[in-house]
């Protein structure tokens, strides 16, 4: 059974879901791959620990602190390379942003690989099922350019904006 929860942020209504007492999704309404990863049956429990756990989280994050993603139990479902990738992203400081292509040499120097696809990376970074928390949207292109982001790049641009990465470097925005 997946819980579920709802949560009202400056970006627009939040879907939440908890699965065996750890966060297992987090979508922006209308987002790409909305609910993709979830096979199971749904129900609504807005008093579940996590999922208020998850709420307080982005409290704070909206308020302007900068929680760890540490600090709530995390479940993505997805293949074992996807979730290498969200392990880097979970590492990237608020503030922060890395290159698609910096995560995939950071996976293949993992992978003791010669060199591994920057558009592989792109899919697993899009197919993320717990945004803002796992913060893909702190992935841009390599010459700075806001480059796909599967709650649209408007609510990247505003995250963004949120942590103070816009106002650092105006030119890649």
């Amino acid at each position: 059974m997946i819980y579920t929860a709802t949560y009202s942020s400056p970006i627009g209504c939040l879907l939440l879901a908890e699965k065996n007492h750890a966060l297992c999704g987090l979508w922006l309404e209308n987002q790409k791959y909305y609910l993709s990863s979830i096979q199971e049956k749904m129900e609504s429990k807005e008093d579940s620990k996590i999922l208020i756990l998850t709420k307080q989280w982005l409290d704070r994050y909206f308020a302007g602190e900068r929680p760890d993603g540490s600090l709530l139990p995390l479940s993505p479902v997805g293949s074992e390379f996807r979730r290498q990738v969200w392990d880097i992203l979970l590492q990237i400081p608020y503030g922060e942003t890395t290159t698609y292509k910096a995560i995939a040499r950071q996976v293949a120097a993992q992978k003791d690989l010669p060199h591994m696809s920057a558009q592989a990376v792109g899919g697993a970074v899009g197919h993320n099922p717990i945004s803002i928390i796992i913060p893909c949207h702190r992935v841009i292109g390599t010459n700075g350019s806001l480059t796909g982001y599967a709650g649209g790049i408007e609510k990247k641009r505003w995250l963004l904006e949120h942590e103070g990465i816009c106002k650092k470097s105006p030119r890649a925005y």
